[in-house]
């Protein structure tokens, strides 16, 4: 069984909060949980609940899923989310030019597993 990184889950909260441009007061404020609760996730000081995490994931608009993602073994299903979202305002050639770069690391990785 595979220990549960609270730090990813933070790190996760965290980032997205971000990038809403959301202070840690607002996700508080809409997932009703206290303030100093999502700043004690946030730096995984603390471990939060199954309710708090779902309360979280509401507010933010995502699944639970991107918020644990790196503590599942099974998540091919978030990084294709994630990929798809990094690609939805590329071009087609930016698009093919980042394709040669995943095929050409995907290559690489799998030559050093073979040495």
């Amino acid at each position: 069984m595979k220990n549960i990184d609270y730090g990813i889950i933070g790190q996760r909260i965290r980032d997205i909060r971000i990038s809403k441009e959301w202070t840690q007061a607002h996700l508080a404020e809409i997932s009703g949980i206290e303030p100093s609760n999502i700043s004690h996730i946030e730096r995984a000081a603390t471990k939060l609940s199954l309710p708090t995490l779902i309360s979280i994931a509401n507010a933010l608009g995502v699944t639970t899923d991107e918020l644990i993602y790196g503590n599942l073994l099974k998540s091919s299903h978030v990084s294709v989310k994630m990929i798809d979202e990094l690609l939805s305002d590329c071009s087609a050639e930016e698009i093919k030019s980042i394709a040669l770069m995943i095929k050409t690391t995907k290559t690489i990785l799998r030559n050093k597993k073979h040495t």
